[in-house]
Order: C-alpha cells, then structure tokens, then sequence
C-alpha cells in the first residue's frame, strides 16, 4: 500500500491581484480534492486548505505562508509533501505526475 501523501492548499479569502479571472483558493482546494478523488479512487490521500493569514503550527508550512506573503510565490499554491507543484493557477498534469511519483495509480479508463 502507497503511504498517503499531504497535499496542502495555500491561499486566501482574497484573490491574489494577478489571479482576478481564475478561481479562488478554496475552489482550487474543492476542485482539486475531486479531481485527486477520480483520477486515484480508493487511494488515500490527505488533502489540507491553509490560509496564508494564519497558517498551523507547523515551521514548514509557516515558512511557505511566509514565502507568499513575501511574494516569492503566488497563491493558490499546492504542494505535495512539501514539494511546490503548481501556483497562481496549478496545473492538473505536473500534480497527477508527483501523485504518480509517489505510488499512485490511475484509474483505468
């Protein structure tokens, strides 16, 4: 069995100025915990939405919140434990591809 990857969601109840005509980060959240659910059915996963405003505890999830609101990165961005894999408007086929680096099987069409 594939050990459950994290898939962290930043974002903010504001849209970044950059990002006015794309959705927002709980969407992106929404939108990609559905996508994750079809592509790997029955392949457990931990999904997480963190507002950038008041991130956990936890340093390294801390840090990245930082990194955005220092605009070094755009919001809504996803990682993969801990790995940056799409921002501003994440990108479906980079995060099937780290999902798939890390054990997980497509569905079969």
């Amino acid at each position: 069995m594939v050990k459950p990857v994290e898939i962290c969601v930043y974002g903010a109840d504001v849209l970044c100025p950059s990002c006015v005509n794309l959705p927002s980060a709980k969407e992106t959240y929404e939108w990609l915990q559905a996508a994750l659910a079809r592509k790997y059915p029955e392949q457990h996963f931990y999904i997480e939405y963190i507002d950038i405003y008041s991130p956990p505890e936890d340093e390294q999830k801390k840090e990245l919140a930082e990194k955005i609101l220092n605009d070094e990165y755009f919001y809504p961005l996803v990682s993969i434990n801990g790995i940056v894999v799409g921002e501003g408007n994440p990108r479906l086929k980079v995060i099937y591809a780290e999902m798939e680096k890390n054990g997980y099987k497509p569905k079969e069409s």
